[in-house]
């Protein structure tokens, strides 16, 4: 499973931009995101419901995936370097 996350950062990074980000004009995820940390500009009375938040996580699972393989490839460069002196 781990080397299935650290080889497949290509996939992550194309999900990301792709259904990460749509609809892209503003990215839907930002979108989400502000409205988690300060409500919603638009509906401030409303909080968030269940197909608000599946949507958070079905646009935000392709960074979360992305995130977990840019560090598991930065720490296995790192320990091939400490390996090798």
């Amino acid at each position: 499973m781990k080397n299935q996350l650290k080889e497949n950062w290509k996939l992550f990074l194309a999900a990301s931009l792709t259904l990460g980000l749509a609809p892209f004009n503003p990215p839907h995820i930002w979108g989400k995101i502000q409205w988690i940390l300060g409500g919603n500009a638009f509906h401030p009375e409303k909080g968030m419901q269940a197909q608000d938040w599946f949507d958070v996580v079905l646009h935000g699972t392709p960074w979360v995936l992305l995130l977990i393989s840019i560090v598991l490839n930065l720490l296995g460069s790192k320990k091939e370097t400490n390996n090798k002196t």
